[in-house]
């Protein structure tokens, strides 16, 4: 009897993963079980963004709560938006190497990545 409970709970489990697979790659969702909402961008790399003038400065973002390529490629793009700035972040070290080629604040920053729902721990000039 027991047996046929476990073999009961394994197919109503095994069919319910199956269910949310089939309707979630229906609904368009690239990337199933992103903790970042499910629609991760392709995995091919991007063309750093080039900037209009020389650079005059580079700041280190450390972020938190990166966990996949879509959180990755969402940072990039939110940071990039901003004129003047060329972000390339990276998942593994947890942080964002950002080229300015003019002045941009560092609340700026901080705001376009918490604005995709990350935390900003610092951000550090680097001298070069």
């Amino acid at each position: 009897m027991a047996d046929v409970i476990a073999v009961i709970i394994l197919v109503v489990l095994i069919g319910g993963a199956a269910v949310y697979l089939i309707r979630a790659k229906r609904n368009g969702v690239k990337c199933v079980g992103c903790p970042a909402g499910g629609n991760c961008s392709n995995q091919r790399k991007r063309k750093r963004k080039k900037l209009s003038g020389p650079i005059i400065a580079k700041k280190t973002m450390v972020i938190s709560g990166m966990h996949c390529g879509h959180c990755v490629q969402s940072v990039t793009d939110s940071l990039n938006q901003i004129d003047g700035v060329s972000a390339k972040v990276d998942l593994a070290k947890g942080w964002a190497e950002v080229s300015l080629d003019r002045k941009v604040e560092d609340d700026v920053l901080t705001a376009a990545v918490e604005k995709e729902g990350f935390s900003v721990d610092s951000v550090q000039n680097q001298v070069f």
